[in-house]
């Protein structure tokens, strides 16, 4: 069984790049079907879920309850775009199409090939997140330009969410697999991280357990951005997305150095 040893390797920039370019040249090809499905979904959500239920709610926080949605849709777009990045392309390139093997028969390790991945899913996170940007901005409730920094933070949120939906590309052995991972871990954070409702709501025994999980920071600290409000604990948001991006990045890489090397 390979160590861990074995990630203590430099990491090559240059080979991660070269992944991540591999990968945009592809999804070039399929820019506009992808902009459907990571743009399409969530202004939907935010359109639908803002102005509809938003009717009824007012005010929520203080703020428009399309203004509150707007900041939480962003985080959880960018974490699903990630996600499902991490998963169903990963285990796509990992599995059926054999790249990695291509890969590995190149300069190329391990190690690069995670790292250029997670840039990418972190890249296509940054441009799920800007698709509902650019709505919010439309619906004129971004107005100031320090807005801006939530697309840094989408980046973040996206190197949260990809290492661990690439360590179950590695355990997958097929794409129904993943059905356990979003139905079981994806959706119960997304209901419970603050997107639709403040986390404060929550009863009190579930709070500290919540806190653990990566969406509430990503949520906290882009509401925080596109509201223009003081940021709480932003030094907290961003220590628990960099702790799961490096988690996330290691077992990975040593997941997937086991699978390729079976």
């Amino acid at each position: 069984m390979p160590s861990m040893l074995h990630l203590s390797l430099p990491i090559s920039l240059l080979g991660a790049w070269a992944v991540f370019a591999r990968n945009f040249l592809v999804w070039r090809r399929l820019f506009w079907p992808a902009l459907v499905m990571n743009f399409g979904e969530p202004a939907l959500y935010l359109l639908g879920l803002g102005l509809g239920l938003g009717h009824f709610i007012g005010e929520m926080d203080g703020v428009s309850y399309l203004a509150f949605l707007a900041s939480g849709i962003i985080a959880s777009s960018a974490m699903n775009t990630a996600s499902f990045e991490g998963m169903y392309s990963v285990y796509t390139r990992m599995g059926p199409q054999k790249t990695y093997d291509a890969m590995l028969a190149t300069p190329l390790r391990v190690q690069d090939i995670v790292l250029g991945e997670m840039l990418w899913c972190a890249a296509k996170a940054v441009f799920s997140a800007g698709g509902i940007f650019i709505v919010a901005l439309a619906l004129g409730l971004l107005t100031s330009p320090s807005a801006l920094w939530v697309l840094p933070a989408a980046m973040l949120i996206g190197l949260a969410f990809a290492g661990p939906a690439m360590m179950m590309s590695a355990l997958a052995r097929n794409y129904d697999f993943f059905n356990y991972y979003v139905v079981l871990v994806l959706t119960p954070m997304l209901l419970v991280s603050g997107v639709f409702y403040p986390i404060d709501s929550l009863p009190a025994g579930l709070r500290p357990w919540v806190d653990l999980l990566p969406l509430p920071h990503a949520v906290e600290l882009t509401r925080g951005i596109v509201l223009e409000a003081a940021l709480t604990r932003p030094w907290v948001n961003i220590l628990v997305l960099s702790l799961y991006a490096l988690f996330g990045f290691y077992s990975a890489a040593w997941l997937i150095r086991r699978r390729l090397l079976e």
